[in-house]
């Protein structure tokens, strides 16, 4: 007799799912007269009998189970008669039946979502304390402000691409919303390392808002303090560590085929920049302040003035090259680096998108950009944390700077 394998997954899967569940709800589920309602027999069966009304393949059977599994938890509630308010168990076992009904048209998704559903009924107490010990409430709305962009916002933007931009503002502001991300996922690391790790991993969070500014502010608590002078230095190179992260980010979101002419110079730039920023790491701060230099997990004012100034270098250079060529953007590109390096390279690798400028033209302009926002740092180490600090932090600037040029000076 010829087996249909697919029929056995599908089995399979209804019985592992309804076993995995019901296991971790009979580990709750007490003894005596006080137990509550399902345990491992009673979801095993509900993800059999939905497999079955699934295999039979009739909508109002498939409904009639259901409608069952709904009542027989409504009944075991009201005979439980407990003070918890929380219908866990009951939501889970009519789940139960839903994933049994599922297994026999797709296995793996059942089998996936009885896993993900047992791991959420298993971390109960990790999901409390952390919804209510650990997520702030400032935490809490900017984790909502960044699904409401991720998930509202940007989906309504037009994508028709705007002349004189040369990119879509759904194109413009999904590279926002990605810095945004990455900025929680710095600050998420921060609060997830603790205060071990110190300025090192604060630069490094920090770095994704920007690398200029955390270079300042560690300068300036460097000067207020010399003991931190060697961990300050370190967190600032770990902000450069961000820089060129960010700007790969932003050549993958813009324009991937640039990486060809800047693939090689951005990972010799990156090695140089970890490997400056591991020199100064060994020596730890022996300071009790050790808190990071930002609160937020994004900060959401220099995120919309990076899309601002997006908007204005790209219209800006948009124009340069209509006006002057290809020259005229690199003089562009470079007086915008100053400010900000991945809003410059963002407006010529968009121009290099659109097809205003060629897929060649973008490798110095881009390189022009990062080598001014390397002056404007070295500006801001020297001005607020002195000879000493500027000193070392220059030394590893310089030489990720070097490092970023090396491949174009040697294939020239």
């Amino acid at each position: 007799m010829n087996v249909d394998e697919n029929l056995l997954y599908g089995l399979a899967a209804a019985l592992g799912g309804g076993l995995l569940i019901g296991i971790e709800r009979e580990r709750r589920k007490g003894f005596g007269q006080h137990r509550s309602l399902a345990g491992v027999r009673t979801f095993t069966l509900a993800s059999l009998a939905g497999a079955a009304a699934g295999l039979l393949g009739s909508p109002l059977l498939e409904f009639a189970g259901g409608a069952l599994v709904v009542v027989l938890a409504a009944i075991g509630r009201w005979r439980e008669r407990t003070r918890d308010p929380g219908i866990t168990t009951e939501l889970a076992l009519f789940t139960t039946y839903l994933i049994g009904l599922l297994a026999v048209r797709q296995p793996g998704l059942a089998a996936g979502g009885a896993v993900l559903i047992a791991g959420l009924l298993a971390g109960r107490g990790t999901l409390h304390r952390f919804s209510v010990d650990v997520l702030t409430d400032t935490e809490l709305r900017d984790g909502l402000l960044f699904a409401a962009f991720a998930l509202i916002v940007l989906p309504l933007l037009p994508e028709a691409s705007i002349a004189w931009l040369g990119a879509s503002p759904r194109h413009m502001f999904a590279l926002v919303v990605t810095f945004m991300g990455l900025q929680a996922a710095g600050y998420i690391a921060l609060r997830v390392a603790g205060p071990r790790l110190g300025l090192a991993l604060s630069g490094l969070a920090s770095g994704f808002v920007s690398s200029t500014g955390t270079i300042a502010a560690l300068g300036t608590r460097a000067r207020s303090d010399a003991r931190l002078l060697g961990a300050c230095v370190s967190g600032a190179l770990f902000s450069c560590v961000a820089t060129v992260v960010l700007l790969a980010v932003v050549v993958a979101a813009i324009y991937p085929p640039a990486f060809s002419l800047l693939g090689f110079s951005l990972g010799l730039a990156l090695l140089a920049a970890v490997a400056a920023a591991a020199v100064t790491l060994w020596q730890p701060p022996v300071s009790s302040e050790s808190r990071p230099i930002s609160g937020r997990p994004f900060n959401l004012l220099y995120a919309l003035g990076f899309a601002a100034v997006l908007v204005a270098v790209t219209a800006g250079m948009e124009w340069v090259n209509a006006r002057y060529g290809y020259a005229g953007t690199g003089v562009a590109a470079a007086a915008a680096g100053l400010f900000d390096a991945h809003a410059s390279a963002t407006s010529s690798l968009s121009l290099a998108a659109s097809g205003a400028l060629p897929p060649s033209g973008v490798l110095v302009p881009v390189l022009v950009a990062f080598s001014t926002n390397t002056c404007s740092k070295l500006i801001a180490a020297f001005t607020t944390g002195g000879v000493r600090y500027g000193i070392r932090v220059g030394a590893g600037l310089l030489a990720i700077a070097v490092s970023l040029w090396i491949p174009v000076l040697w294939i020239r």
